[in-house]
Order: C-alpha cells, then structure tokens, then sequence
C-alpha cells in the first residue's frame, strides 16, 4: 500500500490529489503524523511511503530512511529525486532496509532507463503517460512498449500507474506484461465522494484486484 504525504507542491499530482493535499495540510497534517498511521497499517500489509525531495532532504537521508525504518515501512517514493541527485538517499534507504522506488517515464531515454532499472529497489514505478497523476478515459496504446521497456532494464517487478482508473485498464495493464497497477486518484476521489469512504475504496480495490487477476 502506498501512503502519500500531504505536500505543498505536489507537481507530480493532479488535481484530485492535490485537492485532498490540500485539505490534509488545512487539517493540520504532518510527516510525523502519516508515519504514525503508515506504521499502523505496516503491521498488517508492507507499506511504501510517497512523499517529495524537500520534506526528506530537510531532515537528512538517513534520518528520514532510519524513521522508516523504525515505523515499519518496507519502501519509499520520491517522484522529483532525479537519477543524479538519488544516490545518497538510495545508500541512505539501503542501509536502513527500505526500497528506494525509482520512477521512469515513456520519455525516459533507453541509457537513462538502464540506470535508473539497475538501481531500482522493490519495484520500478512505470508513468504510463507524460503529464501528471489523475483519471484518464482511454487507454494507451502505448502501454505494452512502455511496460516492454522497463521491463528489459531492471529485475525488479514493473508496476504501471498514472491513468489507471477502472478494472478494465488495470486487466489491459496486466496483460500487456505488468506486474501490477498503481491507482490514487481514483481512490481518493471515491474517498471523498462516498457517505463511507472505507467502503468505498474497498469495492474499487476489489473490482482493480479482480481486473488484475
């Protein structure tokens, strides 16, 4: 499971996660607190925390790695860390045994992929469109290269997300070759939509595991 942490600038989000950013910091939400939930949630399924560079660089890298650690998550996504700027992070959350999640892109160039796959712990995350997160209506048919691509460049599995908003787009992702889905948008957005949110987000993971299988 993938925990965001609230940011003020959320540039890799779109607008239905930025919306609810926005509320969670309006409500008073800190990286001490997602850590708090993330490490109860830790205790029943791994967790893999999301957050940006600043909020990880103005703590340091093995301090914020070590808190992890010690929270039990089993991972961590910085979606601005670029490939250049990565390595002391990544020995930071090797040292602390937690993945450091890399992310490539359709515009990814082939010798940037293969450093960026080398070095990928956990699982590659896979942008299957440029932009930003959030809900698309079609389908890319570009999925299979994309998932092709990363594929040949790292071990690790290859997980597809940004645009993945139904069962159906998540069973065309499986079965162009992913190993798995990753839906926020659509997830946040029945969140805040439903009279019981819990219930909600259960039914739509259900329908996206189903898609998969």
């Amino acid at each position: 499971m993938e925990v965001g942490v609230p940011f003020s600038d959320p540039l890799a989000d779109g607008p239905v996660i930025q919306a609810a950013g926005t509320r969670a910091l309006a409500a008073g939400a800190t990286v001490a607190g997602v850590l708090e939930v993330a490490g109860a949630i830790a205790a029943r399924l791994p967790v893999v925390l999301m957050c940006y560079a600043n909020l990880v660089l103005t703590r340091g890298a093995e301090a914020f790695a070590a808190r992890l650690a010690g929270a039990g998550l089993s991972g961590l996504i910085v979606p601005d860390l670029p490939l250049e700027e990565a390595p002391g992070v990544l020995e930071a959350c090797d040292a602390a045994g937690v993945a450091l999640v890399p992310l490539v892109a359709p515009t990814t160039p082939d010798e940037r992929l293969a450093r960026i796959g080398a070095r990928a712990r956990g699982f590659l995350y896979t942008v299957s469109v440029t932009g930003t997160t959030g809900e698309r209506t079609a389908l890319s048919e570009a999925y299979a290269g994309v998932i092709a691509r990363a594929r040949a460049a790292t071990d690790v599995p290859v997980a597809l997300g940004f645009g993945i908003a139904t069962p159906e787009h998540a069973a065309a992702a499986a079965d162009a070759g992913a190993d798995g889905v990753i839906v926020g948008s659509r997830l946040v957005r029945a969140a805040s939509e439903a009279d019981d949110p819990a219930a909600a987000v259960r039914e739509l993971v259900a329908g996206f595991a189903q898609g998969l299988r």
